[in-house]
């Protein structure tokens, strides 16, 4: 059976705080990913599914259930690491990043997976049965309506993701595979919020509204009523912007590493963290990384102060110091006065 026609990614109109935040965690999985919170009708599920047709290819190991990196032994999962004790050679093949979703009504057994107590103790050979941490290996899980999924869930979800590793006992029995992702979650603030330990585990958050100028409103109509008249004709128009992403996001996936963030963007992360009053350092550590991979996304380097500036509300409007019940938004006015003034104390002669 062919797969469903998504309505394409390059197609979505505004919503450029989103996107961005979509592709700096492809570009760099280790920014924690992103929770997107929005009105229903604003295109958060369409872009995170929609991403499927532009992500990399990567190397895994043939045959492994887990799609372990090939390459990097220390992240070999047992059955791997078996097969090189064997004397194996283990064989790469490329595959796709994908988009996992993760089911409301999933159980811990589903998403963490199970062991099978019973061969263990007549065989004395351990059997797991993989779950979707297992399918998320290498590639983005995505949680729609995440502020509705039972918070256990969502902290074992956060310590997988945090770790690298999803650890799975029972009975005394163990079993440990990589679980490296994208955590990506969508939400509806009208149906609840997250706790303010779990918001805080994301990377990034973005918000998101209809839009309100009378021509992108238009624009989106246009777009949507053309796509589902005939999706396989629209989508077929849009695949030369789906290649050109594709094959700029392959293009900042290799800058990425050689990007440098010199002692002045380091001080320019940490300067709007204590200007703004954000408690510990995870914040500046995620808008450096985040920085880092805007700056690959544009084809650059080195991280200059626009990176920081569109990165900044993404890293922060989850952790502003708000009282309760009042919503603050990032004062980007604010933001750009911090930066200047900072650029003005490095000019200063000491």
């Amino acid at each position: 059976m062919a797969e469903p026609v998504v309505f394409p990614f390059t197609s979505i109109v505004g919503q450029d705080d989103m996107k961005r935040g979509l592709l700096l965690n492809v570009i760099d999985p280790g920014i924690g990913g992103v929770l997107i919170k929005g009105e229903k009708g604003t295109a958060k599920s369409t872009a995170v599914r929609s991403l499927d047709r532009v992500l990399p290819m990567h190397e895994a190991v043939k045959g492994c259930p887990f799609r372990c990196q090939h390459g990097r032994p220390e992240r070999y999962c047992p059955y791997c690491r078996e097969r090189m004790e064997r004397g194996e050679a283990l064989e790469p093949e490329m595959v796709r990043m994908k988009v996992v979703d993760l089911p409301l009504s999933a159980t811990e057994d589903r998403v963490s997976g199970t062991l099978d107590i019973e061969r263990v103790l007549k065989a004395g050979e351990k059997r797991f049965e993989p779950g979707v941490l297992a399918a998320a290996n290498g590639n983005i899980l995505y949680i729609d309506e995440v502020n509705l999924l039972d918070d256990h869930l969502v902290d074992l979800i956060l310590d997988s993701a945090a770790m690298g590793v999803n650890y799975v006992e029972r009975e005394g029995v163990s079993f440990t595979h990589p679980a490296r992702f994208v955590l990506v979650g969508t939400m509806n603030p009208e149906e609840g919020d997250l706790r303010p330990q779990l918001l805080d585990r994301f990377g990034l958050s973005v918000d998101v509204r209809g839009e309100r100028d009378p021509k992108l409103r238009a624009e989106v109509v246009r777009r949507r009523v053309a796509f589902d008249s005939d999706p396989e004709a629209y989508a077929a128009k849009c695949q030369k912007e789906l290649d050109a992403l594709a094959e700029r996001l392959e293009g900042a996936i290799a800058l990425h590493p050689s990007v440098e963030a010199g002692d002045d963007a380091v001080d320019m992360v940490v300067s709007v963290m204590a200007h703004f009053g954000v408690d510990g350092h995870r914040a500046d550590i995620t808008l450096l990384k985040a920085a880092k991979a805007n700056a690959a996304l544009e084809g650059r380097s080195k991280v200059d102060k626009g990176d920081i500036r569109r990165t900044a509300e993404l890293v922060l409007s989850h952790r502003l110091k708000r009282r309760p019940f009042e919503e603050r938004a990032l004062d980007r006015e604010e933001l750009e006065a911090c930066l200047g003034n900072l650029r003005r104390r490095s000019r200063s002669p000491p």
